[in-house]
């Protein structure tokens, strides 16, 4: 009979002993990078081969299909069903699988495998969602989003007649159910604008309907428990810049930077996430989640955006954080719910210790994607590894790598290639993340000249050939599907 563990050095060596095979199933392996040096047998089952072959723990396919996927939730069913995935994971026995999407075919392809699936049914994380549920979910727990309507939009008149209702003027950001902020947020002032996206808007039963706000976005992201909800520190948000996304609304990066808010600001965002945590945990809900908040610079208000049930884009900085390597990262405590083993822990005291200042180290994050209207076959690409910002300009490649933590300063960054030699440049492709100590915004929230550096740097290390004749399918197939959740 397994004893309860009751400390965190109970808990960390639990899954440093722990035979279960688990896997990651993912485009990338970029989510949860790190997790393998915590989790005795983890294993990355990726489609694409971001280290060419040289990370240890990173699986992908023996070979690659010229199949269009249009989901992340596609490529999962396709690697659980491809026959050198199949085999490797049923010679190593039953075992665990995370994703960062999923649906209901991949909870049967899993359990053909004798995989479990940690985290809630698809239908459950389906539900929570969806944008009109967070904001009703708020609420409940007492979590405010910015001034909104939520309503059928049909013309431009019944637009209108919404916002007046609710007292929300005609400056407008409008929201559908589902999708993420580069395609599915609109924002429209007048009757052209309501136009150039109506058809999108006029399909859904229900959009919400907000007040634009002069604001800075941030990001928190947390776990619920069955002894109450873990949250992390508060994260910035980059959003929309030009150089990084041809996104209007699009995500793009993050900072984990402990004065980038104010005290007060951090600590009403870490309230808020912790009553939504709870929320969500008396609807049968338990594991990760993460909470975008938008901070009004007019009214010191922070409202909730949007809640994702379920790893993101910043998990990898959270949770590769100082305080996570000094207790456990936050993620472990996913895996630990989902174990099987019986377990105490003092959330209070875990919550106080990560919302120390001296607690918090700052590092930042590019998502760096082809911004230009333009289709290209790429012809060389820069390496996964350590790069260096040169003191003539330029960057320069420093050695292979696979953790971020070997850039040791702000003039070195860790680079995740997605985009290789043979893949083709289309507009939003993603061509991979930075990561680099320090911060890459100023206190006005626009990027550096480091930041911008950096971009330019790795940009001039792509190059790219016009499309052959027999290719031109190929990529407007890619292209027409391009933009779905890759991170």
């Amino acid at each position: 009979m397994m004893k309860t563990l009751s400390s965190l050095s109970d808990i960390r060596r639990f899954f440093y002993r722990d035979d279960v095979p688990t896997y990651f199933v993912s485009a990338t392996p970029f989510n949860l990078l790190g997790l393998d040096e915590w989790v005795k047998n983890w294993k990355f089952i990726n489609y694409i081969d971001c280290f060419d072959g040289q990370h240890p723990n990173v699986i992908t396919p023996s070979d690659k299909t010229d199949r269009v996927f249009q989901s992340i939730e596609e490529i999962n069913n396709y690697l659980l069903q491809h026959k050198s995935i199949v085999d490797f994971i049923r010679a190593r026995g039953p075992g665990r699988a995370v994703f960062l999407f999923f649906d209901e075919e991949t909870e049967a392809l899993c359990k053909e495998l004798e995989l479990e699936v940690c985290f809630p049914t698809a239908e459950l994380r389906e539900a929570i969602d969806n944008k009109i549920a967070t904001t009703q979910i708020g609420n409940e727990a007492g979590v405010a989003s910015v001034p909104n309507a939520l309503g059928k939009v049909t013309d431009w008149a019944g637009l209108v007649e919404l916002a007046k209702g609710a007292d929300l003027g005609l400056d407008l950001v409008i929201q559908t159910a589902f999708g993420d902020s580069g395609h599915t947020t609109f924002f429209i002032k007048n009757e052209a604008e309501f136009a150039k996206h109506a058809k999108d808007i006029a399909k859904e039963e229900v959009v919400k309907v907000m007040k634009r706000i002069r604001c800075r976005g941030a990001a928190l992201e947390a776990c619920v428990t069955r002894h109450g909800t873990i949250v992390g520190p508060l994260m910035t948000e980059l959003v929309g810049f030009s150089e990084l996304t041809p996104y209007r609304g699009g995500w793009c990066g993050n900072e984990v930077f402990v004065d980038a808010f104010p005290p007060v600001v951090r600590e009403q965002a870490r309230k808020s996430t912790f009553r939504f945590g709870e929320a969500l945990r008396k609807r049968g809900y338990r594991g990760y989640f993460e909470c975008d908040y938008l901070y009004d610079l007019d009214t010191h208000d922070v409202y909730l955006g949007e809640v994702n049930p379920r790893v993101t884009g910043a998990s990898s900085m959270t949770n590769l954080a100082s305080f996570a390597h000094a207790d456990a990262p936050l993620f472990l405590f996913h895996l630990l719910e989902f174990s099987g083993a019986d377990f105490e822990l003092d959330v209070a005291a875990l919550n106080e210790r990560w919302s120390d200042a001296d607690n918090i180290d700052n590092w930042s994050q590019l998502v760096i994607k082809h911004t230009e209207d333009s289709v290209q076959y790429v012809t060389e690409a820069p390496s996964s590894g350590i790069w260096t910002l040169r003191d003539e300009g330029g960057v320069e490649f420093v050695r292979n790598q696979t953790h971020r933590r070997t850039a040791h300063d702000e003039r070195n960054a860790f680079w995740l290639r997605m985009t290789g030699a043979g893949d083709y440049f289309y507009e939003g492709a993603d061509l991979g993340i930075l990561v680099t100590p320090g911060r890459l915004m100023d206190d006005d929230f626009q990027l550096t000249p480091r930041a911008k550096a950096w971009i330019a740097g790795i940009r001039a290390q792509y190059s790219g050939r016009p499309l052959e004749a027999q290719e031109t399918e190929v990529v407007a197939r890619v292209a027409e599907v391009a933009g779905f959740k890759f991170l």
